[in-house]
């Protein structure tokens, strides 16, 4: 192996800082964003202290502010909150209603349609409110049927990750890559040029997610899907001579453990007693409650009382619980949902929406079960909650557009804007396809037209967007500024073509794909596309070879994020939704990842002659 000469101190630093970078964005205990800042602040203070000169003139640190100006953080945030407004408006929910339709006609094929209509769409739309639309529709599919929904939940996330690698706003890795690569190199990538080695590719991958997925995926149960404690009302009578008879309503709960809930006590002429501690309990008194059908057996037999129905019929095989216009939803807090980060007391979750919280299943965690401490949590992304409630409340909570309702009783959301919100959006594309203005622009745009039509509010803006991507671009075009500025990212350049010294160029846009492949399932995609678009460009120019296939080796490779769960943030959604292990995605992502990166190393040094 050749030798390669180190940079100079100040690049040094900045790739020690980038080494520290991939190390802190994989500590989970350690939010992202927060590694991102510290990175940031770190990268500021280094070269503000110690200033670096090139060719004579400082390098102010307040250059690497600029990030967050950048075209490609505008275009990404742009679109994020444009995106927010067809979720708003429930513009996609003929696509939903479509597929649902189609999986009464034949399940296989419709499968393979809900594959591609999701690609297709999220070549053009941010994967996240595709795969939440899509969620709640095949998980009742699958209860529907009594076929698990782990065979096509997965499928249907990676199908979205594929789809979004077609065109340069499909991901914001990609739209990174591209405006790093016109910044550092002058080289513009338009909206479809890469679209074709894309669709080859993702055909491939398709058929390997339909055919080959749903066998080897193994069936999981949805977190809280066979978990349903539902809650029932019902009345429990004071027997002549029971236990309850002439003592307080405090010596029978305490004889209850303490857990004996009364909605109110009901006397033989209808008069309604306030369940006070000192009440004292009659013959005849019927008390209301509600709770499980476990705990309200429990309670008759520790109490000596009779369990009837609301309507007075005794409860029995023949008489059976029951609880009429109630239905059982899970819920799933999202990013940039209201509830994320909440304490569900706080927000007093019941008394605004009214339902009941029946239990709360966290990934990695034991589920909890009515228990008083649920509402003293403090809400994650991914918890699921098991709730119970009307019709009508369980679909204001979906129409609110706050949180992931995982259940297909209620109607998808939809105003009489929807068809506005998609003729926006269709032009912001539009727009960007035909040359007419940058996205950023059009996307921009985009946003005003969705406040102006009322698509969607301020409030709602606010909400699409996502500080955790903010800053992560930010650090991330920081980073890839200074190893540009320091001659670090020309060291990795030689020192990458140094380790595969004597391999064809073939074999080393392979082997670069495959480099942000294993990064971008271990730290985040859109820090390794940063970090490796100016080393692809260094590396294709010490070639003599043309960038653009060096540049989309950088592109693909970081947007396989099949392999692992925090990969990308519907893989979080996904598991979360479907109840897969980490092994899952192992099982499933890491084939398909590896035919994806084989099949692009086979296409790009073929599309571009070498």
């Amino acid at each position: 192996m050749a030798s390669v000469s180190l940079p100079d101190m100040h690049g040094i630093f900045v790739l020690i800082l980038m080494v520290c970078a991939l190390i802190l964005f994989t500590r989970e205990r350690i939010a992202l964003e927060t590694s991102s800042l510290a990175i940031l602040t770190i990268l500021l203070v280094g070269f503000e202290v110690y200033p670096y000169y090139v060719e004579g003139e400082r390098l102010h640190a307040i250059e690497f502010f600029k990030g967050f100006g950048h075209e490609a953080l505008i275009a990404v945030c742009a679109l994020m909150i444009v995106g927010q407004g067809l979720v708003r408006t429930g513009a996609l929910e003929p696509m939903g209603r479509f597929l649902a339709k189609a999986w009464n006609v034949s399940p296989s094929l419709s499968l393979l349609l809900t594959l591609l209509i999701s690609a297709v769409f999220s070549a053009f739309v941010n994967n996240v409110p595709i795969v939440v639309l899509l969620l709640p529709i095949l998980i009742s599919i699958g209860h529907r049927t009594g076929k698990s929904p782990s065979g096509m939940l997965m499928p249907m996330g990676f199908a979205t990750l594929i789809g979004g690698m077609s065109t340069t706003i499909g991901t914001s890795t990609n739209l990174l890559v591209v405006s790093v690569a016109n910044d550092v190199g002058n080289i513009h990538f338009g909206m479809f040029d890469f679209v074709v080695p894309a669709v080859i590719a993702g055909g491939v991958a398709i058929l390997f997610l339909w055919l080959v997925a749903p066998h080897i995926l193994p069936k999981r149960e949805t977190p809280l899907g066979d978990f349903s404690p539902r809650i029932f009302e019902a009345h429990l009578h004071v027997e002549e001579g029971g236990f309850a008879e002439g003592k307080t309503f405090s010596d029978v709960r305490e004889k209850s453990g303490n857990k004996l809930q009364v909605l109110e006590i009901l006397r033989d002429d209808d008069k309604i007693v306030r369940p006070l501690p000192d009440a004292t309990l009659r013959a005849g008194d019927r008390l209301a409650v509600r709770d499980t059908p476990e705990n309200l057996k429990d309670f008759e037999e520790a109490l000596g009382m009779s369990l009837y129905r609301d309507d007075d019929s005794p409860i029995d095989e023949d008489n059976p619980l029951r609880a009429e216009g109630q239905q059982i939803a899970e819920v799933v807090v999202t990013q940039g949902s209201s509830l994320q980060g909440a304490v569900l007391s706080d927000i007093r979750f019941a008394d605004r929406y009214q339902l009941v919280i029946l239990a709360l299943h966290r990934p990695g965690h034991k589920t909890q079960v009515l228990q008083k401490d649920i509402g003293n949590m403090i809400l994650r992304t991914g918890d699921v909650l098991l709730v119970q409630g009307t019709q009508e409340k369980l679909a204001e909570l979906k129409k609110s557009g706050h949180v992931l309702v995982l259940d297909a009783t209620s109607d998808l959301p939809r105003t009489s804007r929807a068809p506005i919100a998609t003729v926006i959006m269709l032009g912001v594309v539009a727009a960007a396809a035909f040359g007419l203005m940058p996205i950023a622009i059009s996307a921009v745009c985009g946003i005003l037209l969705m406040l102006i039509s009322r698509c969607m509010t301020w409030r709602d803006a606010a909400q699409a967007l996502n500080t955790r991507v903010i800053l992560i671009v930010v650090a991330s075009l920081a980073l890839g500024s200074a190893l540009l500025q320091t001659g670090g990212a020309d060291f990795m350049a030689r020192l990458f073509l140094a380790v595969s010294a004597g391999s064809s160029p073939p074999f080393i846009l392979a082997g670069l794909m495959l480099v942000m492949a294993i990064l971008t399932n271990i730290v985040s995609n859109n820090a390794a596309a940063v970090i490796g678009t100016p080393i692809a460009i260094n590396i294709a120019h010490q070639l003599g070879l043309p960038a653009e296939p060096f540049i989309l080796a950088v592109l693909f490779g970081a947007n396989l994020s099949f392999v692992t769960p925090m990969a990308y943030k519907t893989n979080l959604l996904v598991m979360s939704a479907g109840g897969y292990e980490f092994s899952d995605f192992v099982r499933v992502g890491l084939p398909l990842a590896v035919l994806l990166w084989a099949v692009f190393s086979f296409l790009l040094p073929q599309m571009y002659g070498f």
